[in-house]
């Protein structure tokens, strides 16, 4: 029987493993009140969100913040889990929950993505995007949440050892 790729595991391992710190110290900002975290997190923010011209986390629409409150409640607790899964390696347990987590996460990237290239951002008051190089450095931060999940769901999907369903026998 084939074994999942250790580089894989750990690469997933990795990836929810720093998910933890960015999504309960910069991805939940939107959500709280103004100065309940410390400065130096919300200057962070206002620093990322203005270099890379990301309109979504200082004027989140609401349908953004609805994904927000998604990987608050759904995807953070889930997080050391995975990592926990993929670090020990072979975990077939983690199968159903990853495919579903990377199926909402990439499900929310498209919305996203779509936003991005094809939101008009020319108004006076958008931070958005001016012009495509922008746009595209934008992308360049959200595109690797759409394809490590991808990467995870063919995997579970798709690898032997995670899709490999035991034989009963017959009497």
């Amino acid at each position: 029987m084939a074994a999942a790729p250790r580089w894989r595991e750990r690469l997933f391992a990795l990836f929810f493993l720093s998910h933890v710190p960015v999504t309960a110290l910069i991805d939940v900002q939107p959500l709280l009140p103004a100065g309940l975290l410390p400065h130096a997190l919300t200057e962070l923010l206002q620093w990322y969100a203005t270099s890379f011209r990301d309109p979504l986390m200082l004027q989140p629409p609401e349908w953004f913040k609805a994904f927000v409150y998604c990987e608050a409640f759904l995807q953070l607790p889930f997080f050391p889990i995975a990592a926990y899964a993929f670090l020990k390696g072979g975990c077939r347990w983690i199968r159903t929950p990853a495919i579903i987590y990377s199926t909402h996460v990439a499900t929310t990237l498209v919305a996203i993505l779509a936003h991005i290239l094809f939101h008009d951002f020319s108004g006076p008051d958008h931070l958005g995007p001016q012009t495509q190089r922008e746009r595209l450095m934008l992308l360049s931060v959200y595109v690797p949440y759409l394809l490590i999940p991808l990467l995870i769901l063919f995997t579970m999907l798709y690898n032997p050892h995670y899709n490999h369903v035991e034989k009963r026998k017959r009497k």
